[in-house]
């Protein structure tokens, strides 16, 4: 049995492009794993082109919020909301993925990445009940970092534009190696990230001239 890999493209302000990638515990949190790697796969719902909307340092940064980007919206692939699968995965250490929520049983696209594991051991652990972990980040830490340190608003929303540009499937070339190559959410679309490129460049332009 092999626990899927999935991946994240982020551009960043000043940073550039960046790669996170994910492994899912698809042994223990099935049904929520699905949803996440239908989500980097589709072409109807998808996280391509979404946000990192939410940042609170040395404590997690947010995302999944593809259809207003704000944190109010983002749906799962089973339609609207889907129960928290299990708390078998407890948030003992930084870089796990989890399913962000607005209360119990409400999951849809949203997520999380810990970065601290000293906040959640501290602050979170005995209420260990409310967000489903379901995977891990296994490469691309630097890149949490640098969002992680993006300066933010009262409402912990980054003012730099931290986009997915592209994410996807992760597929080993073969057993034996470790080794993979990549299964795009739509082959790389050199339009569309040029026009990301521009739109990000114009905002950045706007704040500095404000």
């Amino acid at each position: 049995f092999h626990l899927p890999f999935v991946f994240f493209y982020h551009l960043m302000y000043i940073s550039g492009f960046g790669r996170i990638v994910f492994q899912l515990y698809s042994d223990v949190c099935p049904k929520t794993s699905k949803n996440f790697l239908c989500l980097c796969t589709g072409k109807k719902l998808c996280y391509k082109g979404s946000t990192f909307h939410r940042v609170v340092k040395n404590f997690m940064i947010q995302g999944g919020d593809f259809t207003e980007g704000t944190g109010r919206g983002g749906e799962s692939i089973y339609g609207g909301y889907f129960k928290d699968e299990n708390f078998n995965l407890k948030h003992d250490r930084a870089f796990l993925l989890s399913m962000a929520n607005r209360g119990k049983d409400t999951n849809g696209s949203q997520f999380f990445i810990s970065s601290s594991e000293k906040h959640w051991i501290h602050s979170f652990l005995p209420k260990d009940v409310v967000h489903v972990v379901f995977g891990l980040v296994i490469s691309g830490f630097e890149v949490i970092k640098k969002i992680e340190g993006l300066k933010t608003d009262s409402a912990s929303r980054p003012y730099a534009d931290v986009r997915v540009v592209d994410c996807g499937q992760l597929i080993t070339k073969s057993a034996n190696d470790g080794s993979f190559i990549e299964s795009s959410a739509h082959l790389r679309d050199a339009a569309f990230i040029l026009k990301v490129c521009l739109n990000f460049l114009t905002m950045q332009i706007t704040l500095l001239a404000t």
